[in-house]
């Protein structure tokens, strides 16, 4: 079944949420927001997808990390996780000429939304936590 845009949209962060989500993780009075998303590419397009995913998702504003992995079990399945400085940061990404067309151009090649999860990043390697 083919998503529809609210579906795509929620589903890869990249791809972005629309429904509001609890504050991410409090840190020196900073809340960080993270997503983990799964999604299912049409056989044959995973890594169309990836590339289309990596290049919309340049130079945004907040996104402290964005990765976006193949599952190595799974031909079919990508694995996105983003952390960003705040819930607000994420929500402005959605509006970026960039991710706009990422979303028009992946979608065809989305097969199913897997599970979206919200997390509270706290730090870690390679993350840079700001403190107030």
């Amino acid at each position: 079944m083919k998503p529809d845009r609210r579906t795509f949209v929620a589903g890869t962060a990249a791809l972005g949420v629309f429904s509001t989500f609890p504050a991410g993780a409090q840190e020196g009075g900073k809340h960080m927001f993270g997503l983990i998303g799964r999604m299912t590419a049409v056989e044959g397009g995973r890594d169309d997808l990836i590339a289309i995913l990596l290049e919309g998702m340049k130079d945004m504003p907040g996104c402290l990390s964005y990765v976006v992995a193949r599952d190595p079990g799974d031909d079919v399945t990508i694995w996105v996780t983003e952390v960003w400085a705040d819930e607000a940061s994420h929500k402005a990404s959605l509006s970026l000429p960039s991710v706009q067309a990422a979303i028009q151009k992946g979608r065809p090649l989305i097969a199913e939304m897997g599970s979206i999860a919200t997390t509270e990043p706290v730090g870690g390697h390679g993350l840079t936590v700001e403190k107030d």
